[in-house]
């Protein structure tokens, strides 16, 4: 008989998590790299698009020990931490520090609605800005992307034409191109990547146009 989750925990060891798998990185500058993902549970926004809103809720108990331990075991030496919202855990910093401690390159995907300036600076931070169709709008933080580290990539997941207008128009208010990697992104099968390729291409945005590798090769399979 399989042993039950604990709850016990330290208060500064442990996290709720809702999985850990290894799969190809499907976005941001290391697309195609096998990656392990630490998907953890929680996330105080409601996007409309979310695509994970299995991670909302639910989760088991487990230390950070425990986590690097399984980590280890699945191989990839990229690590993605993932959400949900993974800043919405305080222990979460811990464990990214010692994911870089360990050796592992270390990303985090974050709403860009929380402070994320405690990051650790080797982790890559990849921060959404929410767009109007997201339906967050307004949960936009700026001071996450005022002072971008040269590691940053901001992203943009587009539902719209409309979505574009407005990603286009605060890129540029904000110079955005000019202090990281700007990334656009369609929702999956909402907008062409064709199109917005060629809204870019007519507009001669400095941005990347991001296609969700993982979806093209799985579709909407978990823990892909």
């Amino acid at each position: 008989m399989a042993a039950a989750p604990r709850d016990d925990y330290p208060v500064t060891e442990r996290l709720r998590l809702t999985e850990i798998f290894a799969s190809l990185q499907g976005e941001a500058d290391t697309a195609g790299w096998p990656t392990v993902f630490v998907r953890l549970t929680g996330c105080p926004l409601r996007c409309g698009y979310c695509d994970t809103t299995y991670s909302f809720y639910g989760g088991e108990w487990t230390s950070i020990t425990a986590v690097i331990e399984r980590v280890r075991a699945l191989g990839p030496r990229r690590v993605c931490v993932t959400g949900g919202e993974p800043l919405a855990q305080p222990n979460v910093q811990a464990l990214m520090s010692r994911l870089c401690d360990a050796g592992f390159a270390v990303s985090l995907e974050t709403s860009g609605a929380l402070d994320a300036s405690l990051v650790d600076p080797r982790v890559v931070r990849v921060v959404d800005v929410k767009t109007p169709g997201s339906g967050e709008v307004s949960r936009n933080l700026l001071a996450n992307i005022e002072s971008p580290r040269a590691s940053d990539l901001i992203k943009f997941v587009l539902t719209s034409r409309a979505d574009y207008e407005w990603s286009r128009a605060f890129c540029r208010a904000h110079q955005l191109p000019a202090k990281a990697q700007v990334l656009f992104s369609p929702v999956y099968g909402v907008v062409e990547p064709r199109a917005l390729a060629e809204w870019i291409l007519e507009d001669r945005l400095e941005v990347r146009l991001q296609v969700q590798l993982h979806k093209l090769l799985w579709g909407e399979a978990q823990g892909r």
